[in-house]
């Protein structure tokens, strides 16, 4: 496996120094327009890189206007690349407002 571009705003952790143990869940929270193929294109980016992730968990709380709709997604992290990889998904797709 090759290793990913690292940068100052994505330095390399070695595994040993990683305040994260894999695998593990975890939560992602991201926001987006409330509308059904947002959610859709959100499983469709998370089960390309956690084939196990399971839809059915995902909490949903729209916004107060109801323009916007937050989803908290756990996935199962097997590595730092995979979140690196997860988040980039994310964050590239269109309907996608902000990823934390």
């Amino acid at each position: 496996m090759s290793q990913p571009d690292h940068t100052p705003a994505n330095p390399y952790i070695p595994p040993e120094q990683s305040l994260i143990e894999y695998p593990c869940a975890f939560p992602i929270k991201v926001m987006g327009a409330h509308q059904e193929t947002f959610v859709d294109a959100v499983v469709a980016i998370v089960r390309e890189l956690d084939p196990v992730f399971d839809a059915s968990t995902i909490q949903r709380r729209p916004s107060s206007s109801g323009n916007y709709l937050g989803l908290t997604i756990t996935v199962t992290a097997t590595s730092r690349t995979q979140l690196d990889n997860i988040y980039r998904g994310l964050t590239a797709h269109p309907l996608v407002k902000y990823v934390l």
